[in-house]
């Protein structure tokens, strides 16, 4: 299991950074994507189209591209990295966090294994309405104030969940916090690359993905920390205990995040995209003398021009949509975007990346959301049989007829804490991937990553479901 997780985190990684190219000007929040620009993008690439990206000249420069290389790495990007990566990092610890207090919270909201399914999924279900409302907004209003938004959003609904006395009140806030979620991973990782030159690209997007990880390590120590613990307060009529406390402590990361996220600048590709180039030339100018102490005049480009100048059909219907309102128009994009997303030849693209990534999903998040749980069933089952061993479907058959689901029996939210040492080592045995892909992504490239590993995984697989 803990090969397969290594596996998996590159895969993770690789899709990442394959599925969130921007360097030709693609707005690309989830499942919104400029299209008519990611066509010229693929009928480029099959060398269809001259690639329109120039030189600097006479002070003048084509879209951003080039734009970003000029204006050199630094302190910007650093920052840029640790903060993104810290939104990364609480992204995960929410999604993660379910799985841990499922065993403690079995008591206080009457669980069984059907419910405990449902929480699981829940926040899922609510990614996937998340990503479509997110990722138009973002497309509308900007990348910085959706995520900004995201992340108040998402702290806030996990401090409400952590004071939620029953089953249904926990399961509506947890839908809202993954309706949150839904938008911050791809609007985070589009913002991200879109500061990013194209050497470095598949490096550093690597490297915040390694906050990805973090999180993982940071929620199942936190878990270990406070969950076994008495700590809490106690009356007839409320309940706060350690498991809710370790769901407060999980919603300081967001808050930190928007406070953060307020001293970054808007996306300069958002910003060209929306006619505003001497908002976008400011923004470089200002990573310019961030990253190389000079004076924001010394920077060498005056003037921005259109990478991807609009055609006369675009600029009409852009037109039009100025005349309608702002929510009708993002949801008739929205309509637009999924229509254009199934059409050659991006259809193929799209096939591709979606079969990716459910394959991904179901290998690991449907095993990862579940991992606290098995070993607290292994730990009660070895407890009643000593040194005998079972399988997961022997284990499962005992607590549910005689172990801690027997209504019977009086409901114990006592964890032993081999439960959450099992959990950090599975956690842990990603971090070799992230080093890997930090080192040789640019390298090796991201088809090579996701041939290579995606063979790992099922070897994984199929030893993991032999043992």
């Amino acid at each position: 299991m803990r090969c397969l997780a290594l596996c998996i985190v590159l895969n993770k990684i690789t899709i990442g950074t394959q599925h969130r190219k921007t360097e030709t000007g693609l707005k690309t929040c989830g499942p919104f994507v400029d299209i008519l620009a990611l066509r010229r993008m693929v009928e480029t690439e099959l060398g269809l189209k001259d690639h329109p990206i120039g030189d600097v000249n006479d002070g003048k420069i084509n879209g951003s591209s080039k734009d970003i290389e000029l204006k050199g790495y630094g302190k910007f990007h650093y920052f840029l990295l640790a903060t993104c990566g810290f939104v990364s990092t609480s992204e995960e610890m929410d999604v993660i966090s379910m799985s841990f207090i499922l065993p403690s919270a079995e008591c206080d909201l009457n669980l069984n294994t059907h419910t405990k399914g449902w929480l699981n999924c829940i926040i899922f279900i609510g990614m996937m309405a998340g990503a479509y409302a997110w990722g138009s907004v973002a497309d509308s209003m900007g990348r910085k104030k959706v995520l900004i938004a995201i992340s108040v959003m998402n702290a806030v609904c996990i401090v409400a969940s952590s004071f939620c006395q029953t089953y249904e009140m926990f399961m509506l806030f947890r839908f809202l916090n993954g309706a949150a979620l839904g938008g911050s991973g791809p609007v985070i990782w589009s913002y991200f690359a879109e500061f990013q030159p194209k050497a470095k690209r598949g490096s550093m997007l690597s490297f915040m993905a390694a906050f990805w990880t973090l999180g993982n390590l940071f929620v199942a120590c936190l878990a270990w920390l406070i969950i076994p613990s008495s700590m809490g307060y106690f009356s007839p009529s409320f309940k706060y205990n350690s498991w809710r406390i370790f769901l407060l402590v999980c919603s300081l990361p967001s808050f930190v995040v928007a406070i953060l996220l307020v001293f970054l600048p808007e996306s300069p590709k958002f910003l060209l995209s929306q006619g505003d180039r001497e908002g976008a030339l400011n923004v470089f100018r200002k990573i310019y003398h961030i990253n190389t102490s000079r004076q924001h005049d010394l920077y060498p480009v005056k003037e921005l021009l259109d990478e991807f100048p609009k055609t006369e059909e675009e600029i009409e219907k852009q037109k039009e949509a100025e005349d309608v309102g702002r929510c009708r128009n993002m949801m008739s994009d929205i309509v637009d975007n999924s229509k254009q997303l199934f059409i050659s030849p991006i259809l193929k693209f799209t096939l591709i990346s979606i079969t990716i990534n459910f394959t991904f999903h179901i290998g690991y998040y449907g095993l990862m959301m579940w991992f606290p749980e098995l070993f607290s069933r292994f730990n009660e089952y070895s407890q009643a049989h000593k040194e005998q061993e079972a399988s997961v479907c022997e284990v499962t058959e005992y607590v549910v007829k005689a172990g801690l689901e027997n209504e019977e029996k009086l409901c114990s939210d006592k964890i032993q804490s081999d439960v959450f040492m099992e959990s950090l080592i599975t956690v842990a045995a990603a971090f070799p991937s992230n080093i890997l892909a930090v080192l040789f992504m640019d390298r090796l490239g991201r088809k090579f990553f996701l041939g290579k590993y995606n063979t790992l995984c099922k070897i994984s697989y199929i030893s993991g479901s032999t043992i």
